[in-house]
């Protein structure tokens, strides 16, 4: 029978602060919305339609693509 308790620390899994990860998403997104509001208004203007995804819901795409890239190790 194995003895699992040797090795106890192996298999422990590091937490991350939420509110670290928060402050740093609210920042990103922030940062990405006012260069995808300009974008998304320089593409309705130059192809007479609405854009599929608007200026909130790409800026919120790149800060949920971003942030986790900042933790990982």
């Amino acid at each position: 029978m194995s003895d699992y308790t040797a090795n106890g620390d192996l298999h422990q899994v590091k937490r991350l602060n939420k509110t670290e990860f928060f402050i740093y998403f609210a920042l990103i997104f922030s940062l990405a919305l006012l260069p995808h509001m300009v974008g998304w208004l320089l593409q309705t203007v130059r192809y007479a339609k609405l854009p599929r995804l608007g200026p909130v819901a790409r800026a919120l795409k790149d800060a949920q693509a971003v942030t986790p890239m900042i933790f990982r190790g």
